[in-house]
């Protein structure tokens, strides 16, 4: 009994590590995409086809399965840099390449540049727009928006980037580059990677510093949006200015 649980045990396993190529046809991610659309696979199995092959005894798919189980979903693996993605069983610097030219594809099809003509309205506009571009961002950012006397865009800029819970700014490098463009307000949009958009004790002290040396320049601070993910906290809709 016990020999006969041990073969069935290795045959099971062999079953599972075929390849890709010798599966049934209707079974195959890439047939199946072609008869019945992307839509149909599972990520697993997208991802299999930008892995393309597998290695003796570990298939494309089993590759694309262990991305995701490591990382838990396509957001975290898509926050991955080269370097992480080679890293994975059965795949090697060009098929991480690949996969990395995919994500950043990805990224900037959800995330449009960015242009002086685009309109917010309020802070939910702000947001929206602001979520797809710090998608899978694993520091800090500090952007700012520069506004015309008319509240029109005049353009954005990139103040600093930190750390995983901050990013070092001081209102100097804020106002240096208002007073250059001659804007009449700002708004000030970091992300928070840990995925909380409550401001913290920080960024309270730091708003409140760039509104008050804003005010000694007549330039007004509109608003500071906080991005996390999905979610966004607006510091004016709080009644934080």
């Amino acid at each position: 009994m016990r020999k006969e649980k041990f073969d069935f045990e290795q045959d099971t396993s062999k079953e599972h590590y075929r390849s890709i190529r010798y599966w049934k046809e209707d079974e195959r991610p890439r047939e199946r995409l072609q008869r019945h659309g992307s839509h149909s696979l599972s990520d697993a199995e997208l991802l299999a086809i930008l892995i393309s092959s597998g290695t003796k005894g570990f298939s494309a798919l089993d590759a694309a399965r262990k991305m995701l189980d490591d990382y838990f979903s396509l957001t975290n693996l898509s926050a991955c840099d080269l370097s992480e993605i080679k890293k994975v069983k059965g795949l090697g610097l060009a098929k991480a390449t690949k996969l990395a030219a995919a994500f950043e594809l990805a990224k900037r099809i959800k995330a449009e540049p960015f242009s002086p003509k685009k309109i917010f309205r309020g802070p939910e506009d702000v947001a929206g727009y602001y979520i797809t571009r710090f998608f899978g961002e694993r520091v800090e950012i500090f952007k700012i928006l520069l506004l015309s006397s008319a509240n029109q865009i005049i353009r954005e800029a990139e103040i600093s980037k930190g750390t995983l819970n901050s990013s070092v700014v001081h209102p100097r490098e804020v106002f240096r580059l208002a007073i250059t463009e001659s804007a009449a307000a700002i708004i000030l949009i970091h992300n928070h990677p840990s995925g909380n958009s409550e401001p913290s004790k920080e960024d309270i002290l730091i708003t409140k510093q760039i509104t008050e040396a804003g005010k000694i320049i007549d330039i007004k601070v509109l608003d500071h949006i906080i991005i996390a993910g999905d979610s966004f906290t607006s510091f004016a809709q709080k009644g934080l200015l």
